[in-house]
């Protein structure tokens, strides 16, 4: 896990190519004189510069910050103390309402997934004395857990494991030759463990299972306010158990930090109500948890930035401890279809946040006026599914519609929106700058138009950017600089069934080097449900590619297929339900037939039809 690189002795290289060092005569002379120095050797023998040095040296000039970064070290290496440098300020301190604002006071992101604004640069160790007094209480449960104290203070190992997958996820430095294996090497999922309260389900996974029945007086890896928190909002709901709950179950498979496909929720608009719920619950109490701890950590190497600077302590600040952002703050992009949906999810995601973090949650108004409906009356319990939580009130139209259509886009079904949301100590800002956010909710459409369109927004991710968009560049990770960190990003992909597009996706642009886990399902079929005795045809047609699927199939449709009597099926829909409806449409007619074409990349619809 150590770093790859010296960083002092990159620095050195880089002032001297800045002109930051000029050595004298003598000094030179003496360097020459001890041939037997390790140190001097790799001064002078030096590989070319990184992406971090480029980087360094382009922003060196134009930056305070970064410019304050080399002095000190350079008056560390000629033995100088602060005295000694003329002209060099410490950082302007916040004021009180920018304190208040930023818990953290950082500029950048810890673990970024994706960014779209720009934002101000923050001066390194720029955070004020109350600010640290009052996140005290955050430090110290890191703290706890750090020594394997779960709940209540309980002696627990599987707290000190939980509390550690953060870090070590984020804290490893993946070696190229680590990075050119994963691009290489298909991952076999080598195990298996049932799910709950899916009996036809199982999840398997890669690599060494991780999965295991946890202490009961463990917090489950989230932090003791988070758990405390969203304990009372299950208990309150009717929860008896949340040990062996679904939310727990998949909090653990979030919490690894591992890519994690699941194919099998039922969505609110077909009676999943409850289920769906539960599984929003959870991946947002996991994105609340990752950002606070990100939170903390930064917070942290602040204060004793702030507490050793210009002391003779300054030099420890510069180890791998202190790497602990990215290029961009924002850590969490999700991707939903409509307006309403997104409403239902922030409405969410502030009720799981703890009353301490959401004393004011800014323009809450304006975001229900625009994501709500004009007729939407404000509804109180986002659990109640019968009072319509997206706040609509039926249309003549809408009434004639089928009843899942009605509770999917009766609601505001705009799917072009995207909104930031940052979490400061005592407050939610909705409509946040997007560089300076925690969490960006948007739709594909508003980043993209279809799925091909998806894919790019996916690629775009993780880049290495060419702007300054306010880092702290001494604080970034070494696997951002190293451009790693799509090997790092946290992929997870729900969706009522599987169809190839997800799991295209899923095989080809998740790339988390924990590993992956997904569902894996035996299906009953709807073939039962067909009541007519018909003729069934499958024609199986040849494709060289998916992309070229869709021609391959109407080729062979207009050349092969002939008949008015027959009902040919052109394509399986993508919701299995449709098919004996269609087919049951028949009723009335003689001889029979339904003819239903399929490539080898349509076998997980012909499958549904089945039962296993």
């Amino acid at each position: 896990m150590s770093s790859k690189f010296d960083r002092n002795k990159r620095l050195r290289k880089i002032q001297e190519e800045n002109g930051a060092h000029s050595s004298s005569p003598s000094s030179s002379e003496e360097a020459s004189g001890e041939e037997s120095s390790g140190d001097a050797v790799e001064e002078i023998i030096y590989k070319e510069p990184s992406v971090y040095d480029n980087l360094l040296m382009k922003l060196g000039s134009s930056s305070e910050s970064v410019a304050d970064a080399f002095k000190i070290r350079q008056r560390q290496e000629e033995g100088r103390s602060d005295s000694e440098e003329e002209g060099v300020g410490g950082p302007e301190p916040l004021s009180e309402s920018e304190q208040e604002d930023d818990i953290s006071g950082e500029g950048t992101d810890s673990e970024s997934r994706n960014c779209t604004t720009e934002g101000t640069l923050q001066q390194p160790g720029s955070i004020g004395i109350r600010e640290q007094n009052e996140d005290a209480d955050s430090v110290a449960s890191d703290t706890d857990e750090e020594h394997g104290l779960g709940l209540n203070g309980q002696p627990s190992s599987e707290a000190s494991a939980h509390a550690s997958s953060f870090h070590e996820h984020f804290g490893y430095n993946l070696s190229k030759e680590e990075v050119d294996d994963l691009s290489k090497k298909k991952l076999k999922y080598e195990w298996e463990v049932p799910a709950v309260d899916m009996s036809n389900c199982k999840w398997v996974g890669t690599g060494e299972c991780f999965l295991k029945d946890d202490n009961l007086y463990s917090d489950y890896g989230l932090k003791p306010k988070l758990y405390k928190h969203w304990l009372d909002i299950y208990n309150k709901s009717g929860g008896n158990d949340f040990h062996s709950s679904k939310q727990r179950s998949f909090f653990s498979l979030c919490n690894s930090y591992r890519d994690i496909l699941h194919s099998n929720k039922k969505p609110f608009y077909l009676k999943g109500q409850e289920e769906d719920s539960n599984i929003m619950e959870t991946y947002l109490m996991h994105s609340l948890n990752h950002i606070f701890r990100t939170r903390d950590l930064v917070t942290k190497n602040d204060t004793k930035v702030a507490k050793n600077k210009g002391s003779a302590k300054e030099g420890i600040l510069i180890g791998d401890a202190f790497l602990d952002r990215g290029f961009t703050r924002p850590k969490v992009l999700i991707l939903l279809p409509l307006k309403s949906i997104a409403l239902n999810v922030v409405k969410r995601l502030i009720r799981l946040t703890p009353d301490a973090h959401k004393v004011n949650v800014e323009h809450i108004d304006r975001f229900c006026d625009e994501f709500g409906t004009k007729k939407e009356e404000e509804d109180k319990d986002d659990d109640d599914a019968s009072q319509n939580i997206r706040g609509t009130r039926k249309s003549n139209s809408q009434k004639s519609k089928p009843s899942d259509y009605q509770i999917l886009f009766g609601g505001n079904n705009d799917d072009n929106f995207s909104i930031g949301i940052k979490f400061t100590r005592k407050s939610i800002k909705l409509y946040n700058d997007f560089y300076t956010s925690d969490m960006i909710v948007a739709s594909p459409i508003n980043l993209h138009q279809n799925w091909s369109w998806l894919i790019e927004v996916v690629e775009q991710l993780n880049r290495i950017p060419s702007k300054q968009h306010g880092t702290d560049v001494m604080r970034i990770r070494q696997w951002y600089l190293d451009g790693y960190s799509r090997f790092y990003r946290q992929t997870v992909l729900l969706s009522y069934h599987p169809n190839p597009e997800i799991n295209a996706f899923f095989n080809h642009h998740c790339a988390n080097y924990q590993g992956k886990v997904k569902l894996a399902c035996e299906y009953k079929g709807v073939l039962p449900k067909v009541l007519l005795n018909v003729r069934q045809i499958y024609e199986r047609f040849n494709a060289d590619s998916i992309a070229k699927a869709d021609d391959a199939r109407l080729e062979y449709f207009t050349k092969k297929i002939r008949g008015i009597q027959n009902l040919i099926i052109y394509s399986l829909p993508e919701r299995k339900e449709f098919y004996p409806e269609i087919v049951n449409m028949l009723e009335g007619s003689h001889n029979m037939t339904c003819t239903v074409l399929f490539s080898r990349f349509d076998m997980l619809r012909v499958m549904d039809l089945f039962p296993s």
